[in-house]
């Protein structure tokens, strides 16, 4: 009897281990987060941006490198490496967290040596502190410790999505790292579409002190500055994403103006000291953030403005540089305090816009 129920417990762990082997070699060979390789007999599935930034930093060759929340999500890899004329990759942790693009960029510079990193440093990622941070970014993906693989191994998410994965290619629903991501295509972009989805919020009739924001925007700097100052043979293409002036809007009727723009100043200030870093500011380029027809709400912009974006990052517009940061922080200040943001709910307005919309060529 007792070695009857011994033979049963080996076969029974036996089988345990063959199953497990097994779940672990499909996860392997399909490797749905494309942590181990890049495929090359069949598309991969972006399902997870932060189960996947990780292989994207790490296995896709790329000399340009361009990171950012869900507003850089519309940067196609194919017009960044057009612009700048080298290999590229987007990578995107909508609503990262500073900690989590940290992560993102330890993984990058371990695997490779990008010529340019363009990072998008949101105003609103900018004045935040990380509280709201939550697990969702696995670690064992991001470590460098090939001890917890473990764990993407042996992992019922990862071995569905490893089906997944191949059943997609089946049926020719696969992605390209071009598109993967991209989320523009559904969207109508238009000042209706904004103006619905911008919930705009009552006065609050108090104004935040300067230094409100300054202690969380100095501690996201330090994480930005540690890549900066680690890896200075790579230029630093920083960027403030067009904001519609509805985020405008939104901040001076919650008193927020003066304390967002202490924070772009202290931002400006210490990033600007260092000699491999090139900063841009499209927060304040009229061209794009006055016209709500880029928007589909009060911050997300749509792919036509990220060409533009690209093409003014390019020929060296909106940048900022020691000399010129203080007149132009001051001067937008001074014209989003004074804006007539109430003629956005007036229907002639928009009457006469789509009117000179149609004469333009």
């Amino acid at each position: 009897m007792k070695q009857a129920y011994k033979r049963w417990v080996c076969g029974l762990l036996a089988a345990c281990a063959v199953l497990l082997a097994a779940c672990a070699a499909v996860v392997y060979f399909v490797d749905p987060c494309l942590y181990y390789r890049i495929p090359e007999d069949w598309d991969p599935v972006l399902f997870s941006e932060r189960y996947q930034a990780a292989g994207l930093a790490k296995n896709v060759p790329a000399d340009t490198v361009l990171m950012g929340t869900s507003l850089a999500a519309n940067y196609r890899r194919s017009e960044i490496a057009e612009t700048f004329g080298t290999t590229a990759v987007r990578i995107t942790i909508p609503d990262g967290y500073l900690s989590e693009f940290d992560k993102t960029m330890d993984v990058l510079f371990r695997s490779q040596d990008p010529q340019r990193v363009i990072f998008g440093l949101d105003a609103n990622i900018l004045v935040r502190d990380e509280s709201g941070l939550t697990s969702a970014m696995p670690d064992y993906l991001y470590n460098g410790n090939p001890f917890d693989d473990v764990k993407y191994l042996i992992n019922k998410d990862t071995l569905y999505y490893s089906a997944y994965v191949l059943m997609a290619n089946r049926w020719d629903e696969a992605d390209t790292l071009d598109e993967g991501f991209t989320w523009d295509g559904d969207v109508w972009w238009n000042h209706a579409t904004a103006l619905a989805n911008y919930t705009r919020p009552e006065i609050t009739g108090e104004t935040l002190p300067a230094d409100t924001y300054l202690r969380h925007a100095s501690d996201n700097l330090d994480v930005v500055e540690g890549w900066i100052t680690a890896h200075p043979e790579t230029e630093f293409d920083i960027f403030f994403p067009p904001y519609s002036i509805l985020f405008w809007d939104k901040t001076a009727r919650l008193g927020e103006t003066e304390a967002v723009f202490a924070a772009l100043d202290l931002a400006c200030e210490r990033l600007l000291q260092y000699d491999n870093v090139r900063l841009y500011n499209f927060l304040m380029d009229p061209d794009i953030v006055l016209d709500l027809d880029n928007y589909c709400d009060y911050v997300h912009h749509s792919g036509a403005v990220c060409t533009q974006v690209l093409a003014k990052m390019a020929a060296g517009e909106c940048r900022m540089t020691e000399e010129n940061y203080r007149d132009t922080l001051a001067q937008w200040r001074d014209f989003v305090v004074d804006y007539d943001y109430e003629k956005y709910w007036d229907e002639s307005f928009w009457i006469v816009w789509n009117a000179q919309k149609a004469q333009q060529p």
